[in-house]
């Protein structure tokens, strides 16, 4: 999961920017999502394991970011789509 917080007013740049990157190998699935406050949100899915060296989106050129971005790893637990 990658999420980054544009300079006020550039989240639309952010967005374009985060939805033109490619990553190679390709994930599973790859989701774009954007919330209030300029941020945009990443998330992937890979057939690995948690440790596996997976590429990532890289660092926004510093103009567009309004602090440093932020990268997590997640693993599921349940496909339980009910809730």
């Amino acid at each position: 999961m990658w999420e980054a917080r544009a300079v006020e007013g550039q989240g639309a740049e952010l967005l374009a920017w985060a939805r033109g990157q490619r990553l190679s190998p390709a994930p599973l699935r790859r989701e774009v999502l954007r919330a209030p406050g300029d941020r945009v949100l990443v998330i992937t899915w890979w057939d690995a394991a948690f440790d596996a060296d997976l590429p990532e989106l890289p660092d926004p050129a510093a103009g567009l970011v309004s602090r440093p971005v932020h990268r997590w790893r997640f693993e599921p637990v349940t496909a339980d789509l009910t809730g």
